[in-house]
């Protein structure tokens, strides 16, 4: 199954005074019961904007820690060392409407349906998407791509490498997917498109290219995940606000290879196509309709299953 059609629905507000005082005008009126939640490197605190049924905040406590685990299983530890989860529950079976903040502190809003059940949210990937976010600085409105590109690229892998997807699942959603952040006519570069495809699957084209080019250069020992991990020990997440230059220097001092620097510089300001039939012959991805099979003997067979498994 493909991504819904409307990720643009989920929203990574970025950390605004402005923004977050908006966002939080409704305080008062928060149900008081918060259950705190311990995950490796953080704690967790899941909060409803109206008394949730005894089902419902099982449910939703139940997705919030598969969703951090997923979350902390990618990047060693959790993002933010303390986040709020705030769920608004609503009409229907399924969540929607994620957003994240970072000013004065880490914040997840995400509504959920009243009838949800623990199997609506057997494949679900927004909460996983909005806590990639906290793992980020915010950069200005002109790189935004960088923000929903790397949520895009890692949630699926995430889930993954915690054995909440298959590896096969993973690469059949990017063979389909990705063809939506190839330059168009009148592409001006990712800095400059800022269209849905160009900034969800444009975005996490980049990352997928770097993933596979820090491996390569690195004999598989360093991928994108170090550059991240670099970055969030530098002080880096979704509470700090980093130039993009920034970004890039620290995750690349990470990885001991200038990869981040060389595909921005190819990437942000002009079309790059992508050859993508010949980079899933090269990773051994092989498209059978709406799936896929692997060839090991690939040559980058290897970086793929250091990827996602598989």
């Amino acid at each position: 199954m493909s991504r819904p059609p409307h990720l643009s629905s989920l929203r990574h507000v970025r950390a605004s005074k402005t923004t977050l005082i908006a966002a939080t005008a409704c305080l008062a009126s928060i149900f008081s019961m918060a259950e705190e939640i311990k995950v490796p490197g953080a704690t967790i605190d899941l909060q409803f904007t109206s008394p949730p049924s005894a089902a419902l905040h099982d449910t939703a406590l139940a997705w919030t820690r598969t969703s951090a685990h997923a979350v902390a299983t990618y990047y060693g530890d959790f993002p933010v060392r303390h986040v709020i989860v705030r769920i608004t529950p609503g009409a229907g079976h399924a969540p929607a409407d994620g957003q994240s903040f970072g000013w004065q502190g880490a914040l997840i809003t995400i509504a959920l349906g009243r009838d949800t059940k623990p199997a609506d949210l057997a494949d679900d990937w927004m909460l996983v998407h909005e806590m990639v976010h906290l793992a980020l600085p915010n950069v200005p409105e002109r790189q935004h791509w960088i923000e929903e590109g790397l949520a895009t690229y890692v949630e699926p892998i995430a889930r993954a490498r915690a054995g909440q997807l298959k590896p096969a699942r993973v690469w059949s959603d990017l063979v389909e997917n990705l063809p939506q952040g190839l330059p168009q006519k009148g592409d001006r570069g990712l800095d400059h498109t800022p269209t849905w495809g160009r900034t969800y699957y444009g975005g996490a084209l980049y990352c997928l290219r770097a993933d596979i080019e820090i491996r390569h250069r690195t004999g598989n020992r360093r991928g994108l995940e170090h550059a991240l991990r670099g970055i969030l020990a530098a002080g880096g997440s979704i509470e700090t606000s980093w130039s993009i230059d920034k970004i890039i220097a620290t995750g690349d001092a990470a990885t001991g290879v200038p990869v981040l620097r060389e595909l921005y510089d190819e990437m942000k300001a002009k079309p790059d196509p992508v050859d993508l039939t010949a980079l899933w012959r090269q990773l051994g991805i092989v498209p059978r309709g709406q799936a896929v099979t692997f060839d090991n003997t690939a040559p980058l067979a290897a970086v793929r299953k250091a990827i996602a498994g598989g």
